[in-house]
Formats: structure tokens, sequence, C-alpha cells
């Protein structure tokens, strides 16, 4: 494995909230990545980081913060599918992004090729297990290897940019 480490001359990293302000006009997909616990209840969160990796082998990566209650449960189980929101499905981001209580209230869901969930009307999902993971700061990246996929031609996606959802407008 190529691992390459840059030497940095001393100097001082970017304020973390310009950090965000700045990297905030990339626009980007949101995804819910889904699991189960333990005791077979699912488990997931909104992930806006999520990217494909390699062709052969299929590979896709997301990243989960390191103070992520979540994550812990995915990767016990090694499990995990990617959900592509659709425009609608703004609802459910917000229901994954805060900690604790029942963040499935209300979702409708299918278990996938690995039992995790399949969230009813997504753009795509993509069924994985847990290929690596690597130390990245304050998140961790996790590869995980594509077990089986699939998408719906007539949905379009939830994005996110400028701390703001956003649609696509027909060209």
């Amino acid at each position: 494995m190529l691992t390459t480490r840059f030497a940095h001359s001393a100097r001082q990293d970017p304020d973390p909230t310009r950090f965000r302000s700045v990297l905030g006009h990339f626009p980007s997909g949101i995804t819910a990545i889904t699991s189960r616990d333990a005791d077979g209840k699912p488990v997931g969160m909104a992930v806006s980081s999520f990217t494909s990796v390699s062709l052969t082998p299929p590979l896709v990566a997301f990243l989960p913060g390191k103070s992520s209650s979540t994550f812990p449960a995915i990767a016990e189980r090694g499990t995990f599918c990617v959900n592509v929101l659709a425009t609608d499905q703004e609802w459910i981001c917000r229901a994954l992004s805060v900690s604790g209580g029942d963040k499935f209230s209300g979702v409708t869901w299918q278990p996938g090729p690995h039992g995790d969930p399949v969230i009813d009307g997504v753009v795509a999902w993509i069924a994985c297990t847990i290929e690596a993971v690597h130390d990245a700061g304050d998140h961790h990246i996790v590869i995980g290897r594509v077990d089986d996929l699939d998408a719906r031609t007539e949905a379009s996606p939830l994005l996110f940019f400028r701390s703001h959802y956003h649609h696509l407008a027909a060209a």
C-alpha cells in the first residue's frame, strides 16, 4: 500500500468556521448511511461526504465524525447501505442528523441485501461491506466494498450548498 506523508512548514491552520464556510461552496449530494445495531434495530446518519473510490474492485467511501454515536453500531455490524436521498426527503436528512431518539419514526424502508435499511423513495441505494477504516483528523474514512446497488432514473437528488438544501433545476 502506498502511503505518502508530506512535510509541512510551520503554519497556522485556517479558522474552523472559515474553513467550513469556504468548503460549503462545494455542492454535494446527501446520503443516509443505514445499518442495524446489535439488537437488529435500524440505525442511520445523514452524510454528505460520500464518494466513489474504485471501479475494480467496486469501492465507495464515506467520512463519519469520530464523535458520531451511530458509526460504532455500523462498524460493529460490518455492513451498511448508502441511500441517496431524493428532493422530497429533506425531513429524513434532518431526522438522521440529530442524536438520540427514534431516527426512523415515520421512515418507511425495506431490508437490503444485508438486512440494512433501504429507505423507500431514494434516488439510489448501495449495499456495502466495510473493507477498511482509516484515521483522518476528527473523522474516519470508511471504505466499503459494493455488494449490490440499484437506482431510480426518474428521481432527483437532494443537494446541499452553502448550508442550505437545494434541488436540481431542469435545463
